[in-house]
């Protein structure tokens, strides 16, 4: 398994490292919530093993972003016990969730368990537009045949709009996707980034066609191919 763990106590991130490597798997460390997006939108990952009292977003916030654009199996490893905290890491997308201090045999048997159950298509790396096409791998924007220049705040949110295209991706998710990038929590920045974007990759940027706002719910890449009708701008 490729494993990320999503853990700010550097000693205990290490050790679960070396435990996983010692059962032949691969363990990775994210220490924020920032560096997990980043690492998760950037490489393929078998599970994450998640810690919610990350220094600069909650752990919670960083599964609802990601549940915007990947069904990774997510296991939460955390020191909270109370029942309303797993209720909620749980509705948010975990698919387990297990407390500290906590049993190693027990943490791999359910980190086993999670990616055995997990199910979906292969992730799509490019995404195209008759006006443009989104490499999620190599993580850059291509019009007219030409790399358009945008900024990491831009590329993540044009990124998690392109992880699930043609469907709307809420302002909560985008919001919470976007946190830790020195970016204010009221949804109207989301608007001012989204212009930015569309002067770079729209026609006409004041009548979108493919970075469409769906009025009263969010965002959506059209990428032309199910005959959807663009929102307002």
């Amino acid at each position: 398994m490729r494993v990320l763990i999503v853990e700010d106590d550097r000693p205990l991130a290490r050790a679960m490292a070396i435990m996983l490597r010692a059962g032949g798997d691969e363990g990775a460390v994210a220490s924020t919530g920032r560096e997990a997006l980043d690492a998760l939108g950037g490489a393929e990952w078998d599970v994450v093993i998640l810690d919610l009292g990350l220094p600069d977003m909650d752990g919670v916030h960083v599964l609802r972003a990601l549940r915007g654009w990947s069904s990774v199996p997510v296991v939460v490893l955390s020191a909270r016990h109370e029942a309303d905290q797993k209720v909620r890491a749980l509705d948010s997308g975990a698919d387990d969730y297990v407390t500290k201090p906590f049993n190693v045999d027990e943490l791999r048997a359910r980190l086993r368990v999670v990616t055995r159950r997990a199910e979906g298509p292969v992730e799509r790396r490019v995404v195209s537009t008759p006006g443009f096409t989104v490499d999620l791998a190599r993580r850059i924007v291509i019009r007219d045949g030409a790399e358009v220049g945008v900024t990491p705040t831009e590329w993540r949110l044009l990124e998690l709009l392109a992880r699930n295209p043609d469907a709307t991706v809420d302002r909560e998710t985008l919001l919470d996707g976007l946190r830790g990038r020195s970016v204010p929590h009221q949804s109207h920045y989301i608007r001012v980034y989204m212009q930015q974007l569309r002067s770079k990759l729209e026609p006409v940027p004041s009548q979108p066609r493919f970075l469409v706002t769906v009025p009263g719910r969010g965002y959506r890449l059209d990428t032309g191919s199910t005959g959807s009708a663009p929102g307002d701008s």
